[in-house]
């Protein structure tokens, strides 16, 4: 069992806080280059490229700030047409991404590399204006420690004082809530309040954390029930802000996507698309809940599980050419991997991470992660799609104990960076997405928040009818 651990200034080592084949990695300089560039050199040439865009609107985007969504990482496929159309799309966005533990060193100079960052640029500056309480600071977690310890040791840094990591599984809480406010038992102090906590709380946050409090959440659960976590109500925030964004020349692209499915409509919506989809529940992550369907056999075993909510999203499915769905917008397939020695290519996303910070939105920290197998041209029964598309690396062993497949990761060195085939302009562009669907949840945070400053649980439950999540939510 975890328990609550303390961090003092100046103990940063930066072994424990990266992977070990990220301690050393040599940045691509074509990344590096990348994260060089200003918000107006980015938007320069990307409108150069995609003259149909409002230059001065995505300025104004890219240069404003989060209100309740600060930290975010989008997952994105690269894909492409049979004519050459190639773009980024948005399968997710994550509250509270993980990405630092596999970004190498932009400056070698600071150890602390984008903890620092995130931090300095992005946290810290978030509190000004606030009315904080009197208290400590802390980060809470339900996995990733080697990250979540790594941003307790860096705010200890950088603020100088003491810092409570404090784990916060579902059966095992060693923060509780009173009044809206969080607080801590230190074995010294006796009972602590905290005036301020990064969240790495990912497995249903909405259970254990209010969505709103006196303690400042960096990243509340409010941005998860939004779609940070949600990916039924992620896909009509996206659909809402695209309604907008189509007037400057922009647009959210993700998969298609059917909304507010039961159980039993998902053969029909998987016929549709061809026989082949994507079925997910709406509020899994670390690649739980998410079935590729390409056989009648994989749609049987779908249906046979029994599943804990009721709501699901349907989505077109990319894969190989021969055999991704062809929705509205035609077919689109994975451009996959450079080809290994064996000519094998393999699926890869991309995860771009960002923060709001006072100047506006910045990238800290980008990785990819390739699937386990070979993406085949035909696809049989006996293969299991999964295996060809599915990329998350996250494996989880027991109730709170996960591990990571760190040999399909992809980092952004000078050896990995090259197999993926991409350029400078697909980093652009999956800057521009992953930007455009945090403001997108944003701002469907903004909405669920009534002009009193409460949570409008009539409207949530219109924009995701699921009785079991409804229960779930911690109000106060």
């Amino acid at each position: 069992m975890k328990e609550i651990e303390l961090f003092f200034p100046n103990n940063f080592e930066y072994s424990k806080h990266f992977y070990p084949k990220a301690q050393n990695a040599q940045l691509h300089p074509m990344v590096g280059h990348f994260f060089s560039l200003s918000n107006e050199r980015i938007i320069d040439r990307y409108y150069h490229l995609n003259p149909q865009v409002d230059p001065h609107f995505l300025l104004e985007t890219l240069n404003s700030k989060s209100k309740y969504f600060y930290w975010g990482g989008a997952d994105l496929f690269y894909v492409t047409t049979a004519m050459g159309n190639r773009k980024m799309v948005v399968l997710e966005t994550n509250s509270c991404p993980s990405g630092q533990k596999s970004m190498p060193s932009i400056l070698d100079s600071d150890e602390h590399r984008s903890y620092r960052t995130l931090i300095e640029d992005s946290f810290l500056p978030s509190l000004k204006g606030k009315r904080l309480i009197d208290g400590e600071y802390a980060v809470i977690y339900d996995k990733n420690y080697m990250e979540a310890s790594g941003y307790a040791q860096t705010l200890s840094d950088i603020t100088e004082k003491k810092v409570y990591l404090i784990p916060f599984f579902d059966d095992n809480q060693c923060g509780y809530f009173d009044n809206g406010v969080l607080y801590v038992d230190d074995p010294q102090e006796g009972k602590i309040p905290i005036k301020a906590a990064l969240r790495y709380v990912t497995q249903a946050p909405w259970k254990r954390i209010p969505v709103q409090s006196k303690t400042f959440i960096y990243n509340s659960p409010l941005v998860c029930l939004s779609g940070g976590r949600n990916k039924l109500v992620a896909n009509k925030a996206y659909d809402l802000y695209n309604a907008d964004l189509s007037k400057h020349g922009l647009q959210i692209n993700t998969p298609e996507t059917i909304k507010d499915v039961s159980k039993v409509e998902i053969p029909l919506w998987v016929q549709k698309l061809g026989g082949h989809a994507v079925v997910k529940v709406p509020y899994s992550n670390a690649g739980q809940g998410v079935f590729t369907i390409t056989s009648e056999r994989e749609l049987e075993e779908f249906m046979n599980q029994e599943f804990e909510y009721d709501q699901f999203i349907v989505q077109s499915l990319i894969g190989h050419y021969n055999w991704s769905s062809k929705g509205e917008k035609g077919r689109y397939y994975h451009v996959g991997t450079l080809p290994n020695k064996k000519g094998k290519t393999y699926v890869a996303d991309l995860r771009v991470m960002a923060i709001s910070t006072q100047n506006g939105f910045r990238p800290i920290a980008i990785y990819a992660r390739k699937a386990r197998a070979p993406l085949e041209p035909i696809i049989s029964e006996e293969i299991s799609s999964w295996d060809m598309l599915g990329t998350n690396l996250s494996i989880k062993k027991d109730k709170n104990v996960w591990e990571s497949d760190t040999n399909r990761l992809l980092l952004m060195d000078r050896k990995d960076f090259n197999t993926l085939g991409m350029g400078i302009d697909d980093l652009i562009s999956g800057f521009i997405q992953t930007v455009l669907s945090i403001l997108a949840i944003d701002k469907m945070a903004g909405q669920l928040i009534s002009k009193k400053g409460s949570f409008r649980m009539k409207l949530f439950n219109s924009l995701n009818n699921d009785e079991k999540l409804v229960q779930e939510i911690l109000i106060k």
